[in-house]
């Protein structure tokens, strides 16, 4: 494969390894104690909350917004677990973390508010992610199971009264883009011709050639709808093609209105979609596997991992959030900058395994 990558596909490789080889050294060069990861994770926290907070300011201003829920979504939701893992292992040392345990559900609650306003899809993920979240600390420390039904049912109810709450807020401030039943609606309307057009044209590999949108110009592999951020690949100046103008609204029509499951395959072929779903179970499983061994390490009094060990939760829980609400409900939330943050927490899982074998 040229070093020059030739098409989406070879440049998501490229850049993904290239995001890998830095975690990896970083996660491994750099001291990563317990207060500092503690201090990173609540900086991050205090950060996305007032990112996603003035996003939706500017929302309601009418001044357009970014929608930073996309791809620094699982981030924050990252960076909240890992505070969490970090003052559960604090509290069992003797530390007395009240005060901070009050900062933290407050960041809580605040990115809840302003990313669920700003997006269906991050609600889903960021409920979903504090489930996962939650149970693999109570599994981690060995507690009495995080899986009871008057928890699941609270769990339910909380998504169900939040989506009730955005349906609300709708109608009294007349702005539909907070409607849950208008996104049921575009699914409705878009879903059916966009899975009809993913069936009939999917192959082993790529795509037939020219049923994309791109007509004459679709090579029938690696035609753009599953892509790195625009932006990176315009500033190395790659000949791939991209969405511009009303083109945007022809990848919507896979892009929104289907999961990644159908985005992989129409793109990069059934073979593609394979490795995806290969490639995410392998790393939740190596990732399972390295937060056993460092349970079992510091359960032995072994103080060197514990930094390490609430960034793997933490990690491990992003990972697992976005893979589950990209692949099977938007493939938005695992496509374009939203990508680059997939790839990135993948990194974040899988560079321990360097770690332990150093060690």
């Amino acid at each position: 494969m040229p070093l020059i990558a030739q098409n989406h596909f070879q440049f998501i490789l490229e850049i993904g390894a290239i995001i890998f080889a830095l975690v990896t050294f970083t996660l491994n060069l750099v001291p990563i104690s317990l207060s500092i990861i503690t201090f990173l994770s609540l900086f991050l926290s205090v950060g996305f909350t007032l990112l996603f907070g003035a996003d939706l300011v500017l929302l309601f201003t009418s001044f357009g917004q970014n929608e930073f829920t996309h791809p620094f979504g699982p981030i924050a939701l990252l960076a909240i677990i890992t505070s969490l893992a970090s003052l559960k292992i604090m509290e069992d040392s003797g530390v007395n973390v009240k005060g901070l345990q009050k900062l933290v559900f407050g960041l809580l609650i605040g990115v809840t508010v302003f990313g669920g306003l700003m997006h269906r899809s991050f609600l889903l993920l960021w409920i979903l992610g504090l489930f996962i979240g939650y149970f693999l600390i109570s599994k981690s420390f060995r507690q009495k199971s995080f899986l009871t039904v008057k928890r699941i049912l609270i769990f339910l109810g909380l998504g169900g009264a939040a989506f009730a709450a955005l349906q609300l807020i709708s109608m009294v401030t007349h702005m539909e883009i907070f409607s849950p039943l208008l996104r049921i609606t575009r699914l409705e309307t878009n879903s059916i011709a966009s899975l009809k057009m993913v069936l009939h044209n999917t192959q082993l590999i790529g795509h037939t050639q020219g049923s994309a949108y791109w007509g004459a110009q679709d090579t029938g592999f690696a035609s753009g709808y599953i892509s790195l951020p625009m932006s990176l690949i315009i500033m190395f100046g790659l000949p791939f093609p991209l969405f511009y103008g009303i083109l945007v609204s022809k990848k919507d029509a896979i892009d929104y209105m289907l999961p990644g499951t159908f985005g992989y395959a129409f793109d990069f072929g059934y073979l593609g979609l394979v490795c995806l779903v290969g490639f995410t179970i392998f790393t939740v499983i190596v990732g399972l596997m390295i937060l056993k061994e460092y349970r079992e390490k510091r359960e032995k009094n072994n103080k060197k991992y514990l930094g390490k060990e609430v960034l793997l939760i933490g990690s491990l829980t992003a990972f697992i959030a976005q893979a589950l609400i990209g692949l099977f409900i938007f493939n938005r939330s695992i496509n374009g900058t939203a990508l680059l943050t997939f790839i990135f927490l993948a990194s974040m899982v899988l560079a321990h395994v360097v770690s332990l074998k150093r060690d």
